[in-house]
């Protein structure tokens, strides 16, 4: 069987703007992607069949036999096993949505449809990511450091709580850090730096090569992705990787992309004064749409910036590309490839610009900004520009 990862179209348009610039399952929950998870599960290599500009970073490999799965369903072992029993041209579907289907060709025609009734968890719009963080932070967890013994605490200075419940992978460096795992475990990646005076709780990640500031509060159902540094209080969140949030600032039930950067003391609100259910804009509808939480932050979406003191107001949504900066509260939706002072206005952030600066990002973490990069922007630009 040769597995793909596809893009169940409504699924990837309510995940916009993160979407814009990855396929769904290249989404990360817990500690991993949902595409390393089905890599992990099925023992196997995996492609995506997702739009047509993002092709060419993210191929799709075809064979004689395909077994296509929607990359919005989180694997379980029960789902994995269905799916590998699956006959020729059968689809596996549970209600209207369907979880998978075997094909010689992309096209999603079959003869045959199998329910499956085990309970799955699917990501259908950005607030899932951070809401079933923390269970996703376990179950990971479980299956990555199955049969295997975590790096020791060496550091006298560092307090630890529930220790079967922590894992250190090779290089972590930790220097008096207190580490909670009460009420969930605690992952920390390799090459991770955790500096003085910071304080953890989990459910917690932080993949490798990221470093956690001095004296930071990372909260429960957390996860940093790699190569990002974080400082302040960040709960209930996802960093996708390759971003920054240094300096001190709150950063609560939010979902930030990749190549990102909060400037110094940046929060965002996540609970309206009077309690009431949050509004996010929907790229479905093109309109707010009531989310029915309470607690709702920013969704970022990759290569967004934003200045020192930028507040963000509850349930705020910044497109691909934004130059954020001014002293008042910004719009609650930013569209792609906008620069915003705060006023409710936007100038476009010109293409050519927004190149140079993306090129000296990659540029300083020894990435290229090649040409598949520039044919993505420039594909989300043409789509979204103000």
């Amino acid at each position: 069987m040769n597995f793909i990862l596809f893009d169940e179209i409504q699924i990837r348009q309510s995940l916009l703007p993160l979407t814009f610039t990855r396929p769904v399952s290249e989404i990360r929950i817990g500690i991993q992607t949902i595409s390393q998870k089905w890599q992990d599960f099925l023992g196997s290599d995996v492609s995506f069949y997702t739009q047509d500009y993002l092709q060419a970073k993210y191929p799709l490999v075809l064979a004689d036999d395909n077994v296509f799965i929607n990359g919005a369903v989180c694997p379980t072992a029960l789902l994995t096993e269905a799916i590998l029993g699956l006959a020729p041209a059968t689809a596996l579907v549970q209600g209207e949505l369907i979880l998978a289907y075997r094909s010689k060709a992309v096209t999603d025609v079959f003869d045959d449809t199998v329910a499956f009734e085990g309970e799955l968890r699917i990501i259908r719009q950005a607030i899932d990511i951070y809401t079933h963080n923390g269970e996703q932070i376990m179950s990971d967890f479980q299956r990555i450091t199955k049969n295997r013994t975590s790096q020791p605490i060496n550091d006298r200075f560092t307090a630890f709580y529930n220790e079967s419940q922590i894992f250190i992978e090779e290089g972590v460096e930790l220097k008096a850090v207190v580490l909670d795992a009460s009420n969930g475990p605690i992952y920390l990646g390799k090459g991770v730096n955790i500096q003085a005076g910071a304080l953890i709780q989990g459910p917690f990640a932080i993949c490798e090569d990221s470093v956690i500031n001095m004296g930071a509060k990372m909260r429960r159902n957390t996860t940093i992705g790699p190569f990002s540094k974080v400082g302040g209080e960040i709960s209930n969140s996802v960093i996708f990787g390759n971003s920054n949030k240094g300096h001190e600032g709150f950063m609560g039930n939010s979902v930030i992309g990749e190549w990102c950067n909060w400037g110094a003391d940046t929060n965002n609100s996540n609970l309206k004064n009077d309690y009431s259910k949050v509004e996010l804009w929907s790229y479905v509808t093109n309109r707010y749409e009531n989310t029915g939480s309470q607690f709702v932050g920013l969704i970022m979406a990759d290569h967004s910036k934003c200045g020192i003191n930028t507040m963000f107001n509850t349930g705020t949504v910044v497109g691909v590309n934004c130059n954020i900066f001014g002293a008042d509260f910004q719009p609650k939706h930013i569209p792609s490839f906008s620069w915003s002072n705060g006023n409710g206005t936007f100038k476009t952030y010109h293409l050519r610009k927004a190149n140079q600066v993306a090129r000296a990002v990659l540029e300083r973490r020894g990435k290229a900004f090649d040409g598949i990069e520039e044919q993505i922007l420039k594909a989300v630009f043409e789509q979204t520009s103000v």
